[in-house]
């Protein structure tokens, strides 16, 4: 029996999101977890000059069509240095310069700055995912050896979708990011039942904190929330890099948090904290994201050091909003082992890998299984010594 006839599909590389039909990469984008690779968070990202060539981060976005249906597309980005990733492989960067090879530029895939897991080829429903993977994997290597790009790689990759990339010849390289998983919580109290005696009067005495500095935290969300916040947030976000120096991971224009207030609102929490009697003049701000049952922690800043308030605001504050909307998993974002206190367990998570260099391509595949042997034990270790009453069951994101 025939198949039913059905148009050539066509490959197309785009430098801009803009020249993508919003509404056809949102079909395909709106119905995945996560809410980073949504058109309008990867189009402010670019237009705010956050995420553009100037900063190293040149868009080449990947797309499949079918006539004028978009059936498939991958936010790429040429990248001439590591920063913004947080996957961090200078050490592999160094191996390419002692042995020759040109390591930047290289193709990656991600939600710029953004290392929070769910990325992945967006393929419209109904289509074979295995076959236009395959596709979309051959232009990718095509491009990176006409282009002489080192090598393509995808960080915070979907779990589901690794196994899929595996297939295609992709390396996997392990890393933990510390993430909350609602255990069925139906109140606070549960989260802190959950803690052994010791750290749950740490965290009331945390709590606690606020008050005794004559402040209190409330929640913005959504439309609901205010204009004149969003560029508070950025004057928060801005002095905290500031405070770091070079590594303060300062890559968001002002111009990107006014873009965020105009197309992305809806999916924005902000937890404030203000003076008693001040409902207009926060101290400090945390940014978050939500989509579904997941919530996102980005950015943080405050006017000056309070103690706990950091905890409060960018852990306790937005767990118990999380609890009360029944939020499944809260990523806090990267780095601070001082989240495992807080019931943050270390997650696994995996990055993939192609190098087109045949020598540093065995090197990779050599090693990397040793690397993640050691990766593992590393979780293994940390979550046992998590500050839990009893053992929790494991998480699975």
């Amino acid at each position: 029996m025939l198949k039913a006839f059905q148009p050539k599909v066509s490959i197309n590389w785009t430098n801009q999101i803009e020249e993508i039909p919003k509404q056809q990469w949102d079909a395909l984008a709106e119905p995945l977890k996560t809410p980073f690779l949504e058109w309008d968070w990867l189009h402010d990202m670019e237009v705010s000059g956050s995420a553009a060539g100037k900063a190293g981060w040149l868009p080449n976005h990947l797309t499949v069509w079918r006539g004028g249906d978009l059936i498939a597309g991958a936010p790429l980005y040429l990248k001439g240095h590591s920063y913004g990733e947080f996957t961090f492989d200078h050490q592999w960067a160094d191996l390419a310069y002692r042995l020759g090879i040109e390591y930047y530029p290289k193709m990656l895939g991600m939600s710029p700055f953004t290392p929070a897991m769910g990325y992945r080829f967006l393929i419209a429903p109904g289509e074979d995912e295995e076959e236009l993977t395959g596709l979309m994997v051959e232009a990718i290597d095509q491009f990176c050896d006409r282009h002489g790009i080192s090598g393509c790689n995808f960080l915070y990759v979907e779990p589901e979708w690794r196994s899929v990339m595996e297939r295609h010849g992709f390396t996997s390289w392990l890393h933990h990011s510390y993430i909350w998983q609602n255990k069925g919580f139906q109140t606070f109290e549960d989260y802190l039942a959950a803690f052994n005696a010791n750290q749950r009067r740490n965290i009331k005495r945390e709590r606690k904190a606020i008050a005794k500095a004559g402040l209190y935290i409330t929640t913005h969300s959504g439309e609901e929330i205010p204009h004149r916040l969003f560029p508070k947030m950025y004057g928060f976000y801005s002095d905290h890099c500031d405070k770091f120096g070079w590594w303060g991971s300062k890559y968001l224009t002002k111009e990107f948090f006014e873009l965020l207030y105009q197309n992305y609102r809806h999916r924005v929490l902000f937890v404030a904290a203000y003076n008693e009697g001040d409902d207009r003049h926060p101290v400090a701000m945390s940014f978050c994201l939500t989509k579904g049952d997941r919530l996102y922690g980005r950015y943080w800043g405050c006017d000056y050091e309070i103690n706990s308030l950091h905890f409060n605001a960018c852990y306790y504050s937005p767990i118990e909003w999380a609890i009360e909307r029944g939020i499944q998993t809260f990523d806090p974002g990267a780095g601070g082992r001082h989240k495992k206190r807080r019931g943050f367990p270390a997650t696994p998570h995996h990055s993939l890998h192609r190098f087109y260099h045949p020598r540093f391509g065995q090197i990779l595949r050599s090693y990397i299984g040793e690397t993640n042997v050691m990766e593992e034990r590393q979780i293994e270790a940390i979550n046992n010594d998590m500050p839990w009453k009893q053992t929790m069951p494991e998480l699975k994101i």
